[in-house]
């Protein structure tokens, strides 16, 4: 069984910064992909930024230009750099990671709120 752990949510104010982690149990090259996604109150869960297996990275309209996604092979983690935050960015993040004829793994998720 696949945990992923997240951490590094928290209180900020617009025009912050904040890096999310995401600690995988096992080898994150094992994964096809693994991603970032954000759910807002009362909204679905909708697409932040994926990276997969060959490093190939893709990111929601509403992130481009501010959030990275990038990966540490050496302690099986994925982050999310978030910059320049604003208030609508506030909600539950999770992280997934996706074996292709596997399935599909969830984090419990970490809340970040951004004052405005």
């Amino acid at each position: 069984q696949v945990h992923l752990v997240e951490s590094g949510g928290g209180l900020v104010q617009a025009g912050g910064s904040l890096t999310l982690s995401c600690a995988a149990s096992e080898n994150i090259f094992n994964f096809n992909a693994m991603g970032w996604f954000h759910q807002a109150p009362g909204e679905e869960r909708e697409l932040v930024a994926d990276i997969n297996v060959g490093g190939r990275r893709d990111y929601g309209d509403s992130v481009k230009g501010r959030f990275v996604i990038y990966r540490d092979g050496s302690k099986n983690t994925v982050y999310l750099q978030m910059n320049s935050l604003k208030p609508e960015d506030t909600g539950v993040y999770y992280c997934n990671a996706r074996i292709e004829g596997t399935g599909i793994y969830w984090g419990q998720g970490t809340q970040v709120t951004v004052s405005s």
